[in-house]
This record gives C-alpha cells, structure tokens and sequence, in this order.
C-alpha cells in the first residue's frame, strides 16, 4: 500500500540522520508514489532506479524480482536531489533530442534513463528528474551519443 505508518517514516528519519537513506521503489505507479511521500517526509534522500523490465518476473513487477546484478548498477548510479534544481534543461532539448514528440520517444526515455540512473518517466517528469537529479549537459550529450547508436 501508499501508508507509511509513523514507525517507520520515523525509522527512515532517523537512518537518514545517521547514515543517508537510498530510495529504491518498485518501478511501477505505487513505487512512484511511495517514493515522492518517503522524500516529501524524509528530504535529503538518495535516489536509485530500476527498469520495469529488469523488475519483471511471473508476470509480476518488483524490486525483489530484480537480480542481484541489476541492483547493484542501480545503486552505482545513486543520483541526490538538489536543494536548487538546476535549469539545465528544456522541452526543446528532450524535442530535439527524440525524448519526447516521437513515436519512439518512451522508448528512449527508457534508454536514457536507465543510463543516466534517473528511471524512466513521461516527458514532463523526465524533464524535471534531468534537473533536479542534477544531470550535466556533458552526461545528458554522452548519453545521446550512445542512444545513436542503439537506436
């Protein structure tokens, strides 16, 4: 479920204060939105992604259906909110680039994401994870040369 019982939003706080906390939700809506409250509760947390379909097993989706492998690249590419997000990027850059206003733009997104360790999302939040997780023009650049090459 969405609850996070006061216990344990205090237990997050409190390992929060002594060590830092990473997020590492299910990649699914419920994940999505377990994710914003933890962070809306507890700011300062660290943030690491996986792929729907790396999370994929039975027909079910889940962090534990990830392999050891894929969290492990997960949490090597920890990305940390910035207390002022950045305003590096714009619609245009996800238009020019194919992240968005194309047939294959989910696609990408997919890709680009999984890369830069942000997950994926729609355009609008794909844009704001760019910002806010602090990617650089030159890692944003990196990326898109080798989704060239992929797609």
């Amino acid at each position: 479920g969405y609850t996070l019982p006061p216990p344990v939003v205090e237990r997050i706080r409190r390992g929060q204060k002594q060590r830092g906390v990473i997020i590492l939700t299910d990649p699914d809506h419920a994940g999505e939105r377990i994710r914003r409250r933890i962070n809306k509760l507890v700011p300062g947390c660290k943030h690491a992604f996986i792929a729907r379909e790396e999370a994929m097993a039975d027909n079910d989706i889940g962090v534990e259906r990830a392999s050891p492998e894929v969290i492990r690249h997960a949490l090597s590419k920890v990305r940390t909110e910035q207390a002022t997000p950045y305003t590096e990027f714009c619609l245009q850059d996800l238009l020019a680039s194919g992240l968005a206003g194309q047939a294959s733009a989910a696609e990408k997104r997919n890709f680009v994401g999984k890369v830069l360790g942000i997950g994926y999302a729609n355009a609008k939040q794909f844009l704001q994870r760019l910002n806010v997780y602090g990617v650089t023009r030159e890692e944003f650049v990196r990326v898109l040369t080798e989704l060239e090459s992929n797609f």
